[in-house]
């Protein structure tokens, strides 16, 4: 522990050198946050006052809005900030705080996403059941699981870390704190540590994926016998969802489901699970759910008219 403090911070290389490539990227993050932010509340507002809130699904999708913005927070904003400074420091208690947070989040995210791949089994395969099934007593009770879940992995790996002694050097060739990055720069032997965190990341990242492109199998089949209408319908929110997993867990699966070292394409890889997807997934989620539009619409008109009415 005590080699732990002769670093009191890390020097983050960031994305890239250059200046004008730095410039590019803090316009176009600093409009993937706003984007981010707009999208994902917009979603939670018209989720909390519609009927929407009491439907299982979109129970659980204002909870994936609202961990999209608390994964991505941890991220972006340093981020964005380091993009206008020369030297990207961060403190090693930060650092430590977006290791435990970033794992923390993301693996609630997963979590959440496997319980809404579950809630369209129960709707499509059995729906005369679907009701009795996802209650919301249940509902509540796999959100708390999948909290419980997230602190479980963080911990364990926050504490693997938190063990290592950093005595020098101090930069880390990315533009957060992640796993590996800080492996290669702690001085001992990080083998036994780096293949415990493929085990425990990329194999919960691999086994989760496999057992939703499986439901989804299952669902598919299920669709045959279903009407026109009926058909069209649960595509519409199945494939809605199956892009969103495909954006995650795609990225995720290449970052930790190998043997532990560093590539340079890690940090594009990984702005995909930590900002292009918590962009994306609010589009993905409305442009093709008629009723997630509607409900929209409804809040949105009712909250403007009832201004101009007050004023």
């Amino acid at each position: 522990m005590g080699s732990q403090r002769n670093i009191s911070e890390f020097i983050l290389l960031g994305l890239s050198y250059n200046q004008n490539i730095q410039i590019f990227c803090f316009v176009f993050f600093l409009f993937c946050y706003v984007s981010i932010l707009v999208g994902n509340v917009l979603i939670l507002v018209s989720i909390r006052c519609s009927a929407l809130f009491y439907q299982p699904m979109y129970y659980f999708l204002g909870h994936l809005s609202f961990m999209d913005i608390c994964y991505t927070s941890c991220v972006t904003p340093k981020l964005i900030g380091h993009l206008l400074l020369a030297r990207k420091t961060i403190s090693y208690g930060d650092c430590m705080l977006q290791v435990f947070s970033l794992h923390f989040l993301g693996m609630i995210e997963i979590f959440i996403l496997t319980v809404m791949a579950f809630d369209r089994y129960a709707a499509i395969c059995k729906p005369l059941h679907y009701l009795l099934i996802m209650n919301r007593a249940r509902c509540n009770l796999l959100v708390l699981a999948a909290w419980a879940g997230g602190a479980i992995h963080s911990f364990s790996q926050f504490s693997m870390i938190f063990q290592l002694p950093f005595c020098g050097p101090n930069e880390i060739n990315h533009y957060s704190c992640d796993i590996f990055p800080l492996l290669k720069v702690a001085c001992t032997d990080t083998y036994i540590t780096g293949v415990l965190v493929v085990a425990n990341s990329g194999l919960v990242s691999l086994v989760t994926f496999v057992l939703l492109f499986g439901s989804y199998v299952v669902i598919l089949f299920t669709l045959r016998h279903q009407s026109a209408e009926g058909r069209r319908k649960a595509l519409s929110t199945c494939g809605s969802h199956i892009t969103v997993v495909i954006l995650f867990f795609g990225p995720s699966i290449f970052a930790y489901l190998r043997p532990p070292i560093t590539f340079p394409e890690d940090k594009i890889f990984a702005l995909f699970y930590t900002i292009i997807a918590p962009m994306f997934n609010p589009l993905i989620y409305t442009l093709r759910n008629t009723e997630m539009k509607s409900a929209m619409r409804k809040v949105w008109f009712q909250m403007i008219f009832s201004e101009e009415k007050h004023n």
